[in-house]
């Protein structure tokens, strides 16, 4: 019976001692907050949102020992942004963190994010040159880099390869302009079914900015204070619009007209491009037709420009983690196989020229096509997103994007002098800035 209470006792002492051990592991253990929201951030289907973020965790965790790094799973991208907001009202804004481009701006203006100049200056294994330039100054406020790009996409024009063909009409190339866009709109549509009006089209969803953007004018000030939609180049980009609109003899085009075949051009982004063009969802959407990517056309003064659109991660500025923060936000942004997995289980583009550029990344991107399918190659990728244009960040650019959308439908759908009511949109604007 004493062997018995002495076996007992011993048993009971070892379980003392690792509860003892585990709990002052759990002391010591340092745990770094993430924030991340479930999903795509560019609005398709994916399964694999946590993918990359649990492979760089591992990778993170095993070269820091003692330190775990946590996220709340579940969190959806539309409830995102009222999550980080509710987190930062309450003081407890994780250490690190994605950052939608709608609450950039605001959270730099709210002094929420951390000036990463000096730790970025400080850090002699950190070379800002490996980025994509246009990636990494969607990181900027007022100079200064507040957030480093994760993932990058470019919008693209993609054509129906199909319908071109049927058509007798070459394939355009990369350095073609809003004239020959328009020849070939001119061309494509007519009547196909006899009842005197089109039914078949040139573009779909075409906007006023993508246009823009190709034409060489500088909408906005950096500060955005000042406005300009009164250039000879904007003017031009709405006489083009117009042209466009006018072949459609007032009949409205529709989605529904692309995915069945009748329209020969419409802008998507590059991860609707790698998402519609692979098994299952090429089944679903534009299954009727061939279809491929291209440039946007140029205008006399401008480039074939696209717009690019980054999701960022920053750090908080009351983290008290700062330099943990710092290791793991270099291990989600400019850690080589880290960003391979962009290509692997996300649709949009690696940060990293290196990467995107890569063999390796071509391939994998090859991977899931069809046979005879192909992807924009590497290089016309690489170069549409270092020459791309990118939002301003100021404060009410959402706002002045939405009236411009208003006024601008209004010009080109009613008829309006182009360059009076422009001149009267630009006073209109100038004043709204001030408020």
């Amino acid at each position: 019976m004493k062997k018995l209470n002495s076996i007992l006792a011993l048993t009971g002492l070892t379980v003392a001692l690792l509860t003892g051990q585990a709990n002052a592991m759990e002391e010591h253990e340092t745990v770094l907050e993430f924030g991340m929201f479930t999903g795509s951030n560019w609005d398709v289907a994916s399964a694999s949102s946590f993918v990359i973020i649990d492979r760089a965790i591992e990778a993170f965790e095993k070269t820091h020992p003692g330190v775990r790094v946590h996220y709340d799973s579940g969190i959806l991208k539309e409830d995102y942004s009222e999550w980080c907001a509710r987190k930062f009202l309450n003081g407890d804004l994780p250490d690190v963190f994605m950052v939608l481009d709608t609450d950039f701006t605001k959270y730099c203006s709210l002094g929420a994010m951390k000036n990463l100049d000096e730790m970025m200056e400080a850090d002699q294994d950190f070379d800002q040159s490996k980025f994509f330039s246009t990636a990494l100054n969607i990181g900027k406020n007022g100079g200064s880099q507040y957030a480093l790009p994760y993932e990058v996409v470019p919008t693209l024009l993609f054509f129906n390869k199909s319908l071109l063909s049927k058509e007798k009409i070459e394939i355009p190339n990369q350095d073609w302009t809003w004239e020959d866009m328009y020849e070939i709109c001119k061309k494509v549509t007519k009547d196909t079914n006899g009842d005197g009006l089109p039914d078949q089209f040139g573009a779909y969803n075409y906007n006023w900015l993508n246009v823009v953007n190709t034409s060489g004018a500088e909408l906005f000030s950096a500060d955005g204070q000042k406005v300009n939609f009164t250039g000879s180049q904007v003017y031009d980009s709405m006489l083009f619009l117009r042209e466009l609109y006018e072949l459609n003899q007032g009949q409205k085009v529709t989605q529904e007209d692309y995915n069945n075949g009748k329209v020969a051009f419409m802008p998507l982004t590059f991860a609707e491009y790698r998402t519609y063009k692979t098994y299952p969802y090429k089944i679903k959407k534009y299954n009727t037709f061939q279809w491929d990517c291209t440039t946007f056309p140029a205008g006399a003064d401008g480039g074939n420009t696209s717009e690019v659109d980054a999701l960022l991660i920053g750090i908080s500025q009351h983290t008290n983690q700062e330099q943990l923060a710092w290791e793991f936000l270099k291990q989600l942004t400019y850690e080589k196989e880290m960003q391979m997995d962009i290509f692997r289980y996300s649709q949009g583009v690696s940060v990293l020229r290196e990467v995107t550029m890569s063999e390796e990344a071509a391939a994998i991107l090859q991977e899931d096509m069809d046979e005879g399918e192909r992807v924009i190659n590497s290089e016309l990728l690489g170069s549409v997103i270092e020459e791309g244009s990118i939002a301003p960040s100021f404060d009410k650019y959402d706002q002045v994007i939405s009236l411009a959308d208003n006024e601008i439908s209004k010009i080109i759908e009613e008829d309006k002098n182009i360059d009076s009511s422009l001149k009267i949109f630009q006073r209109t604007l100038t004043s709204y800035l001030k408020q």
